[in-house]
């Protein structure tokens, strides 16, 4: 919802801790905590906040909120506009989003097969073709119904 704020945060002490819970509340952050004893409860939030943490530009301390906010700003920037993620195919959120994916891997190909032609022995394998993009990604796919019963059958 346009206007608000969730972060989602692992069950660990910093993040379960007063201070944390109060400052969320003074800035109006809504929080959501993972299941208890699952450190991937959401691997997209583990892989982003894993990229942030060890961003070569990350500070070991903010000096301010002003700081953090402006250092926030400019790294979701990246993320989203410059950030190849491997799980779109070595594409950008803003390239998938905005409906860049498919020149962005026909460029791509294009590139490959140029790179083939002048030297086809860098390719043991054959010519080099991009990374497909996913036809959905999920935090918790949905089951089938095939897929519940199989579960419901090993169950009994």
């Amino acid at each position: 919802m346009e206007g608000t704020l969730t972060i989602h945060a692992d069950r660990g002490p910093s993040m379960s801790s007063k201070p944390v819970a109060l400052l969320l509340a003074d800035l109006g952050v809504t929080k959501s905590q993972g299941r208890p004893h699952v450190s991937n409860d959401n691997p997209y939030s583990e892989s982003q906040f894993k990229t942030l943490k060890y961003s070569p530009e990350f500070p070991d301390r903010f000096g301010s909120l002003q700081d953090t906010r402006s250092f926030l700003l400019d790294f979701f920037e990246w993320y989203n506009t410059m950030h190849h993620h491997s799980g779109l195919g070595l594409l950008t959120p803003f390239d998938v989003h905005y409906g860049l994916a498919e020149q962005r891997l026909a460029e791509r190909a294009q590139v490959l097969r140029t790179a083939f032609e002048m030297t086809p022995e860098r390719f043991v394998r054959g010519g080099p073709t991009p990374l497909a993009l996913p036809q959905a990604v999920w935090i918790n796919k949905p089951r089938t119904q095939e897929e519940s019963s199989v579960t419901l059958d090993s169950k009994l």
